[in-house]
């Protein structure tokens, strides 16, 4: 398993995202932590490190910008917020790359670029291109038209998908907290900092505070997801305070910074961590303990006998998401079957498919190659 120490190994390819706290001061985007932000990613350029940037800040720069008196809560009126701020974010991280003679790249995107394989294989090609010429990718949700992103505020679902997409090595994500607490800081000053973590995503997810502020959007709720699915995916997550001095090269060097979120061993396939994170579930399969022991430890492939319950209806090929006895999520697969006909055979032996619905495409419910196991053998999710 990953340890903080082994950060000091060098990093191929790095992701950064920053929040919109840090970027942003009480008269609209903070220059100067922007430009620290530059030096510092400059710095790691120079060493042969690839970064691409996941930049908040274009809603809350465009409510500074226009002199509104705060978020606005009408989803016409954040959009147009966006619009405005996304323009001024980007020329301000020109103007501070350009001191160190490097060039930057907009890159906005929405879910539906990363649900579409074509269009998900596409940004991987765009975004290598980039980081082949030496340009600084600075990756945003396209808030002006994706109403999903701007109603969750998740960039912090964005970067863990950047991470995924172009298989790098760290995710660095900077907030205005020092790191994960056993408690909410804002409410006991004397909350202790927790430098480590290596299991339990799901019930620090729970126990997560969702303070988002009233700027930004994202909360540790939101952090703890992205953690849990680099970490699923065999990537450690890093979190830090953004306008500590220096930050990126003391975390890259392995100083005790913020929090680390250990992976688990092994990376998931490229095309394996897009079924996972870049698909949205159609429905939900439940198994029986003996088919969740084959998928889990055993990396075998989902039979009908193995299905206890269907929920949703969905047809061949669709995302569904895998559920143990338990009610805990152990994976997501493209099916085999629809719905309808995994309903008429379910808890069957692959033999008997046949004679229930006339034909037997395939032996498999879902076959091991387009399923993403999520629930690690033996660990707590």
């Amino acid at each position: 398993m990953h340890r903080r120490t082994k950060l000091a190994e060098p990093i191929r390819r790095l992701v950064v995202k920053v929040g919109s706290h840090v970027l942003t001061a009480p008269e609209g985007l903070n220059a100067a932590v922007i430009d620290a932000l530059a030096d510092q990613i400059a710095e790691i350029l120079g060493r042969g490190t690839q970064v691409l940037l996941v930049s908040s800040g274009a809603v809350a720069s465009g409510v500074r910008k226009i002199g509104l008196p705060g978020r606005p809560e009408e989803l016409p009126r954040r959009q147009a917020a966006a619009a405005v701020g996304q323009a001024g974010l980007i020329m301000a991280y020109e103007k501070a790359f350009e001191r160190h003679r490097r060039l930057v790249a907009q890159i906005l995107l929405t879910s539906e670029d990363l649900s579409s394989r074509k269009r998900y294989l596409n940004a991987r090609n765009t975004l290598n291109t980039l980081l082949e010429w030496g340009i600084l990718p600075i990756i945003n949700e396209n808030d002006t038209v994706s109403v999903e992103e701007i109603r969750l505020g998740d960039n912090d679902n964005l970067a863990a998908m950047i991470t995924l997409l172009m298989d790098a090595d760290l995710l660095i994500v900077l907030s205005d907290i020092d790191g994960l607490y056993e408690e909410d800081p804002r409410r006991n000053p004397a909350a202790r900092l927790i430098p480590e973590v290596t299991s339990g995503h799901r019930q620090l997810e729970k126990a997560a505070g969702n303070l988002p502020g009233e700027l930004g959007t994202g909360g540790m709720r939101s952090k703890l997801a992205a953690a849990r699915k680099v970490n699923t995916a065999g990537v450690p997550f890093l979190l830090a305070r953004g306008t500590e001095e220096n930050v990126l090269p003391r975390l890259l060097a392995g100083e005790p910074l913020g929090t680390f979120f250990a992976p688990r061993a092994g990376r998931l396939p490229r095309r394996k961590c897009w079924i996972a994170f870049s698909l949205k579930p159609r429905g939900t399969l439940a198994v029986d303990a003996g088919a969740e022991n084959a998928l889990v430890r055993r990396g075998k492939s989902l039979l009908a006998r193995g299905v206890t319950a269907v929920q949703g209806e969905f047809a061949v090929g669709a995302p569904v998401a895998i559920v143990g006895p338990g009610g805990e999520e152990i994976g997501i697969g493209l099916v085999n079957y629809s719905a309808a006909d995994i309903r008429r055979i379910l808890g069957l032996h692959s033999r008997h498919i046949r004679q229930v619905l006339g034909e037997k495409p395939y032996d498999e419910v879902i076959h091991r190659d387009n399923l993403a196991v999520l629930a690690a053998p033996g660990a707590e999710a």
